[in-house]
């Protein structure tokens, strides 16, 4: 990667550059510190603390930095079971604000570590996804399983979870240990579903970096590497995910199984917390005697719960998140977990570089963010789907659930940008899509399928090129 750099006292330059809603900012006037790399060009940031991830960029300026002041606002506070102005919570949720599982706008620990399963103050942070086996919905339940409720209100269910454990070796003898959990729901709200006749699948929050640069990604240059991402020599073949959305056949980019066009504000509102909006009118409980249990409590339901206006803010404030910058780039052994990185075909996936399409990004109702346009981004990801589903522990990665064109075993490339800032920012290192990697050695040697030749490179090399690839890790 080819960047500027200059000393950090320089820096103050760009932190202090202001501009009006009109103007621009090219990469070329961005002032790198010695030791750090951009990685979402003029929407770098060189923060290093707790607040790395919930920092706008230098560009979000007047009314633009009002609004996304207000979206910061109502993605942090907690929503009450009242109508009204910051109500609308419930009859039944997940999580009681959109901070609560995204602390800090990344991910909260979530409760399989921190409670064993659901959580009881109002939150798990983790959504629990429940089909038949044959993959359809179970009626009065729907696609997600509700174990939080405002008083008064019963919830859908309660998920607690068993970790399994067993120990391995690298061939020159360290030793490593993975876990995984499986699921059970107790204190179902109506009929109980057996076992048997159950799959349940859970999601721990994903980070919120980056998202306005995926959402101004040039669709041909991921749809041109889903033509082109083909190694057979390492089983590698990777795909994009096509969903409709508002009536519309588009590219998938966001969420675990690249199962969404767009940021999800409207159905994180109305899902993860059940605030009705204009897209989904309709209480998620629609139909469940939840509904009648919430009247009795005094909740009115003849008005939707958030404006279409504030929820646009939210939607500007996850596109204008800046990215935090590469760290520690001049470390040695950072630059030799770098090669192993590439030693170990890790990039045929995680792939370094991307660009954003001239006219950057379009807010869910209409507005223009084109100072996302035309960057050379460097997400660590090819945001296509990947077979990762070989069994490992008699299990693997397989999920059962049927996103779009994404089947149980195939899971969106991870963006691996800021990843390294996980612990700093919230607390914990626990990776995958439930958690269940407690490391980045874990997560590694959790990849199965397509990512079976990288976990195998990985697995042969001395311990000193694996830490470094762990260190390298640590840098993005």
């Amino acid at each position: 990667m080819q960047i500027k750099r200059i000393s950090l006292g320089l820096l103050s330059a760009l932190l202090l550059f202001s501009c009006s809603d009109d103007d621009g900012l090219d990469v070329r006037d961005i002032d790198v510190p010695e030791g750090f790399a951009l990685s979402a060009g003029t929407a770098t940031n060189f923060t290093t603390t707790s607040s790395a991830f919930d920092n706008e960029a230098v560009w979000v300026t007047g009314k633009n930095l009002a609004r996304f002041n207000n979206g910061d606002r109502l993605y942090d506070d907690i929503r009450t079971s009242s109508n009204g102005f910051g109500g609308g919570l419930g009859p039944v949720y997940a999580g009681y604000s959109c901070g609560s599982c995204h602390r800090n706008a990344g991910r909260t620990i979530p409760g399989l570590w921190a409670e064993g399963g659901s959580g009881p103050y109002g939150f798990s942070s983790m959504l629990i996804y429940i089909t038949r086996k044959n993959g359809a919905f179970f009626q009065d339940y729907g696609r997600v399983l509700h174990d939080q409720a405002i008083v008064g209100v019963q919830p859908e269910g309660k998920a607690k979870v068993t970790m399994h454990y067993e120990q391995f070796e690298f061939p020159d003898g360290e030793k490593y240990e993975l876990c995984y959990p499986t699921w059970t729901i107790t204190d179902w709200y109506d009929y109980s579903v057996a076992p048997e006749d159950l799959f349940c699948t859970v999601r721990i929050p994903l980070r919120h970096v980056g998202m306005g640069q995926m959402m101004a990604l040039d669709r041909n240059e991921i749809e041109q590497l889903a033509a082109k991402s083909n190694y057979p020599e390492y089983g590698i073949s990777g795909k994009a995910n096509y969903i409709v959305e508002r009536g519309v056949r588009q590219l998938g980019l966001s969420g675990n199984k690249a199962q969404h066009a767009d940021l999800t504000v409207e159905l994180g509102f109305s899902s993860d917390m059940g605030v009705t909006n204009s897209r989904y009118p309709e209480e998620i409980c629609e139909g469940q005697r939840q509904i009648n249990q919430g009247s009795m409590m005094g909740l009115s339901y003849d008005q939707l719960d958030v404006s279409t206006e504030d929820m646009e803010d939210v939607d500007l404030y996850l596109h204008t998140l800046s990215v935090p910058a590469r760290r520690n780039v001049n470390d040695p052994q950072v630059k030799r977990g770098e090669e192993m990185f590439y030693q170990a075909k890790c990039h045929l996936c995680h792939v370094t570089t991307l660009h954003t399409r001239p006219r950057g990004a379009t807010l869910l109702n209409g507005t223009e963010i084109p100072w996302l346009g035309s960057q050379t981004v460097h997400p660590y990801s090819d945001y296509l789907l990947h077979d990762m589903g070989s069994e490992i522990m008699g299990v693997g990665l397989n999920d059962n659930y049927v996103s779009g064109l994404a089947r149980g075993n195939e899971w969106r490339t991870t963006p691996l940008w800021g990843i390294g800032l996980q612990n700093k920012v919230n607390g914990h290192t626990y990776f995958l899509h439930d958690g269940r990697a407690r490391n980045f050695t874990e997560a590694i040697m959790w990849h199965g399928g397509e990512g079976e030749a990288s976990k195998n490179l990985f697995k042969q090399m001395p311990k000193a090129d694996r830490d470094a690839l762990i260190q390298f890790l640590w840098s993005l």
